[in-house]
């Protein structure tokens, strides 16, 4: 498939540019990076996310080769979610970004300040 010219309407690498744009997706793949972790430990890892919205970023990261979900045959059941080696490739230059953002926070804030 050619990719195109990211900056053309119709180029599918944006699809790819929305995933990891999407905060939630980040925070999850982060999150994941450690190793697996059942929807509830996501949810208590990452502040703020709705159980709703953390459903919808992981089916979206699943459809997109991120993550796998495994479901386990146990009473009550249990549903892991692993990072996919293509997951894995995406976590350094995330946590890179992720880093420079909390280098550069206090800085950002005060610019903010300053434009009000």
């Amino acid at each position: 498939m050619d990719t195109g010219d990211v900056f053309d309407a119709n180029c599918p690498t944006r699809i790819v540019l929305d995933r990891i744009g999407d905060k939630w997706s980040v925070l999850v793949l982060l999150s994941l990076a450690k190793g697996p972790m059942r929807f509830t430990g996501l949810r208590g890892r990452i502040g703020g996310v709705t159980p709703k919205v953390l459903t919808q970023t992981l089916r979206s990261m699943e459809q997109d080769g991120l993550l796998t979900r495994e479901v386990f045959a146990e009473v009550p059941p249990r549903v892991e979610y692993t990072l996919t080696d293509l997951g894995r490739s995406l976590h350094e230059p995330i946590s890179i970004v992720a880093a420079w953002a909390e280098d550069n926070v206090n800085e950002i804030l005060k610019c903010r300040e300053q434009y009000a």
